[in-house]
């Protein structure tokens, strides 16, 4: 067992794309905890679609070793952080397990929105901030920018900043160094009653669900009994241990400790991310502060293809929710797939990263509605009601006024593309609140406007337009009256409830001829015309047209009177109609997925 004084824990957090999952490569890799045979970049990411992606998603712990100039051997626990905005939660909750924060600064574009986001983090938890800078070695690497940036933005030293290159492992030497000298020890008591804090959690198929843990105070070890403060429910400790990229069992975690714990736990339920493990013999006065309650902000139903893998759906969620603390959900039903769950994301990203892992780990085919956020609706009769849900909007007739959820959107760009963000912003409905120049060359812009806004294409376009040098961060500022209406799909007549989309008004017409052509491109013809139609109540405002398979009943008939043809024609156009009135128009999957889809793709 490492002594607490020789414990550092601490956190790699940055903007997203800035090299934190490279540098945790770097410390791997000098820690020599892997044979370098297995070694690979992005170590840390797990999953394919972290590969793929070139992102974070999950947040992940590893421990290493690590001997200092001094010869003093220290034990570095650190955890690889996700950098967008749709992960903040994964972040908050790897800043409540340590004690100090390395804050990375790329020294080609300085410091951006969600630098400053992960940082007020980390000062809320009173963590020391260890500023780093990394991509030394870029051509376009500005050193002296980024240490003024650190000084005037973040309002840190940047006379302690370590530059290094993850990329190449410059200046990880002084990084470890830097480390163990600036980053506090835990300070916890070993004979104190076990507090730990579950700060994650996965599902093992053969070992029930595995806990992710930061020791506080006390010990822990296989043969103990554990308390769930939350629940309430008691397990027999099975194995302790540490992570070192995999699993590595050990004799006990003691305060300061960041492990495992395996405790035979099948039932899911009793498990709830940020609750807090005691001893049930010895238990703690009271539980750890936990996580503040994520609030979701994009609202989706999502329903198995085949309609009897419902329950192994709902199995998987349930593990997923395991591992994805920000994730909610709850039963849903629709007339057009059956039964589902409306769940709730943390933004547009999170939505695709659960679709795919639902896809890919749980090997589940299943289809999303398109997102909603959350609307107010005030009923004539007084009462307020709350609507994410288009299936739950209440009759037009009853409405006295609506309300929707506004964002404040802080924008730090580089002063060349200000005229394509600002003419983006007032495209969407945007009112701009401020303005300031960071610098000769940056300068930041906020913006208020409406969250259902920036849902769609907004990240992306934002990105094009600022050739990927413009940041983006936003909070929540409450609700602000809108005229909002329910823009409905009908295919040949029939309302298809799973495509229905509540928008604002003026943007109706737009969305509604969107839908109906990307609907057009992915429904298979028939051998009827099928009518496609985006409607508000019963006024008809878009429509495509499927055009019938159009068998040659005149292929047989050569020569002959013109009465002949007209008779055959006839005869086929009686049984296109006979067949419009008891046909069925199967929606493929993808047709949903187009709703998605957005105008540039």
């Amino acid at each position: 067992m490492t002594e607490s004084h020789l414990i550092r824990n601490f956190c790699i957090v940055a903007h997203i794309d800035h090299g934190k999952s490279t540098l945790a490569d770097r410390l791997i890799e000098k820690a020599k905890v892997i044979d370098e045979r297995f070694y690979h970049a992005q170590m840390t990411d797990n999953m394919d679609i972290e590969r793929e992606r070139g992102i974070t998603i999950k947040s992940q712990a590893v421990t290493i070793p690590y001997t200092a100039n001094d010869g003093t051997k220290y034990l570095l626990n650190f955890v690889d952080t996700p950098g967008h905005v749709d992960f903040t939660y994964e972040v908050s909750r790897a800043i409540a397990s340590c004690e100090g924060a390395l804050l990375i600064v790329d020294a080609s574009q300085g410091v951006e929105s969600q630098t400053l986001s992960n940082m007020y983090l980390a000062l809320e938890h009173n963590l020391e901030i260890l500023p780093v800078i990394n991509k030394i070695d870029l051509p376009a690497a500005d050193i002296p920018s980024a240490k003024r940036q650190i000084d005037h933005d973040l309002g840190l030293d940047s006379s302690v900043a370590v530059c290094v290159s993850a990329k190449l492992g410059t200046g990880i030497d002084e990084l470890f160094e830097a480390i163990v000298a600036r980053i506090p020890p835990p300070t916890g008591k070993v004979d104190a009653p076990l507090e730990a804090l579950i700060f994650d959690c996965h599902y093992d198929a053969y070992r029930g669900v595995i806990i992710h843990i930061r020791v506080f105070s006390g010990r822990v070890k296989p043969g103990d009994t554990i308390r769930f403060m939350n629940t309430d429910t008691e397990y027999k400790v099975e194995e302790t241990g540490i992570f070192i990229l995999k699993l590595i069992p050990s004799a006990e975690l003691a305060a300061g400790d960041v492990g495992y714990i395996i405790a035979g736990i099948k039932t899911i339920q009793d498990v709830r991310v940020g609750d807090t493990i005691t001893n049930a013999e010895r238990p703690c006065a009271k539980p750890l502060p936990g996580f503040k309650e994520v609030k979701p902000v994009v609202f989706s139903s999502i329903y198995p293809v085949d309609t009897n893998d419902y329950e192994e759906l709902r199995d998987s969620m349930e593990k997923l929710k395991l591992n994805d603390a920000s994730l909610t959900w709850e039963k849903d039903s629709s007339i057009a797939l059956g039964h589902g769950f409306r769940c709730g994301f943390l933004g547009l990203l999170h939505l695709e990263v659960v679709q795919e892992r639902l896809e890919r780990e749980f090997d589940q085919s299943v289809i999303f509605t398109a997102p909603s956020v959350e609307y107010r609706i005030t009923m004539r009769t007084g009462e307020t009601v709350v609507c994410d849900n288009p299936a739950e909007y209440p009759d037009e007739g009853k409405i006295e006024s609506s309300e929707e959820p506004y964002i404040r959107a802080a924008i730090i760009t580089p002063t060349e593309y200000l005229g394509n963000i600002i003419s983006l912003c007032v495209e969407k409905r945007g009112v701009q609140t401020n303005m300031q120049y960071l610098d000769q060359k940056r300068v930041e812009v906020v913006y208020e406007m409406p969250l259902a806004e920036v849902l769609f294409e907004f990240y992306d376009r934002l990105k094009s337009v600022s050739r990927g040098y413009a940041s983006f961060d936003y909070d929540l500022i409450g609700f602000r009256p809108t005229d909002l209406v329910k823009v409905d799909i009908l295919i040949n007549g029939k309302a298809v409830d799973a495509l229905a989309q509540l928008v604002y008004k003026g943007n109706a017409y737009d969305k509604a001829r969107h839908v109906c052509e990307q609907l057009r491109e992915e429904i298979t013809r028939q051998q009827f015309k099928i009518a496609i139609q985006g409607a508000i109540g019963s006024q008809i405002i878009a429509r495509e047209t499927v055009n019938a398979l159009r068998k040659d009943v005149l292929a047989k008939c050569y020569g002959g009177d013109i009465t002949r043809k007209r008779k055959l024609l006839e005869k086929q156009k009686e049984g296109k109609k006979r067949m419009k009135m008891v046909g069925d128009v199967e929606l493929p999957q993808s047709a949903f997925l187009a709703v998605l889809k957005t105008k540039e793709n």
